[in-house]
């Protein structure tokens, strides 16, 4: 899921488990393959000169992809494979709280994805807006989420600060996210990698300027929300101002 959702890692480590127990390995795999399918498409289709190629491949390694389908993906991509007319499509609106919602989709149907999304947002108690209507309460950052892998928080911290990190969130046991400035995404996930991190993604993402923190009864349904959104097949992230305390996640979890 997208960031900055508070606790926003604690989301992802929880959704990483739940891809990994539950029936939903087909849709995580279409999703992997759709994003390496967008990689390819974007630069070049060699992943040692494609960093968000090279990213998308190591995902789907992670979750056990088989290789054939991260071939087929790849090609694609680069046209070779039977292409889909796939594209990036952006949808804005409001959850509980007033919370502000970007939502990224991938899609080879819009008319689909945006009855879908739409729909999720009225089941979730949010509804959608126009275009423009939240997304200025955003700033474009890079965003790195690194795996701690038995590194010490705080060195890996004080590395990502000196290699030009704007803001490091460490509210999770298992990863840290870095903020940078956009410009800066690629220059900084170098300096990490090379200093033996374990880079999980690198993006660039709608950072919210500044976070509305929910009760419990919003937080709730906030979550309820984002988790319908990132269930439907096109979408491939979310992402929100919503902030809420981390009691209220570890009791959804």
């Amino acid at each position: 899921m997208g960031a900055r959702l508070a606790g926003h890692s604690k989301w992802s480590s929880i959704k990483h488990k739940k891809a990994a127990t539950d029936a939903k390995r087909g849709q995580l795999f279409t999703k992997l393959a759709r994003d390496i399918t967008m990689a390819a498409k974007a630069g070049d289709p060699d992943p040692d000169l494609n960093a968000a190629l090279r990213l998308a491949i190591q995902k789907a390694k992670q979750a056990n992809m088989p290789s054939d389908n991260i071939d087929r993906a790849v090609k694609k991509g680069t046209g070779e494979g039977e292409a889909d007319a796939l594209e990036e499509v952006v949808y804005e609106g409001y959850g509980p709280g007033g919370t502000a919602v970007i939502v990224q989709a991938v899609t080879d149907n819009r008319n689909r994805t945006v009855a879908e999304v739409r729909h999720a947002f009225s089941r979730g108690g949010g509804n959608m807006a126009d275009s423009g209507a939240v997304s200025w309460q955003f700033d474009t950052r890079g965003l790195i989420t690194l795996s701690l892998d038995g590194h010490d928080a705080d060195e890996v911290q004080l590395q990502a600060i000196e290699a030009g990190a704007v803001d490091v969130d460490m509210s999770d046991d298992e990863s840290i996210e870095v903020v940078t400035e956009a410009a800066e995404l690629h220059r900084v996930r170098e300096a990490l990698e090379a200093s033996g991190l374990g880079v999980e993604s690198a993006e660039l993402a709608p950072v919210p300027k500044n976070k509305v923190h929910l009760d419990e009864k919003d937080a709730v349904a906030a979550f309820r929300l984002f988790e319908r959104l990132d269930e439907l097949d096109d979408v491939s992230r979310v992402y929100s101002n919503a902030e809420w305390d981390d009691a209220v996640l570890e009791a959804l979890a």
